[in-house]
């Protein structure tokens, strides 16, 4: 995958969680770009952000950290090959913040 690629594929990985917490009216920022930051009623954040040396987008959470990189048109987890929109749904459901649907 190029560079451009990469940031193309990663750009709109990253809009389509922004619009999935808009919708789940969760409380997020971003203040950089390739950057979103979910915070919670109970003071933390799970932080999405595109990694693009390693060509991954990483996710730090209450529970972990998480690095998934681009097969067949989807992203999954380098451990364990979980799909990122259901690893992220879980971690935000675990860290107090409801159903979140893609």
């Amino acid at each position: 995958m190029t560079e451009a690629e990469f940031n193309q594929a990663s750009t709109a990985t990253l809009a389509r969680i922004e619009a999935a917490l808009e919708g789940a009216d969760l409380d997020f920022e971003t203040p950089a770009d390739g950057i979103i930051e979910i915070e919670f009623d109970d003071g933390s954040k799970i932080i999405v952000n595109r990694h693009g040396v390693a060509q991954e987008i990483w996710v730090a959470a209450r529970s972990g950290g998480f690095h998934f990189k681009p097969a067949n048109g989807d992203w999954v987890d380098t451990k364990d090959g979980t799909p990122l929109f259901d690893k992220l749904a879980a971690l935000v459901a675990g860290q107090g913040g409801g159903p979140l649907g893609f």
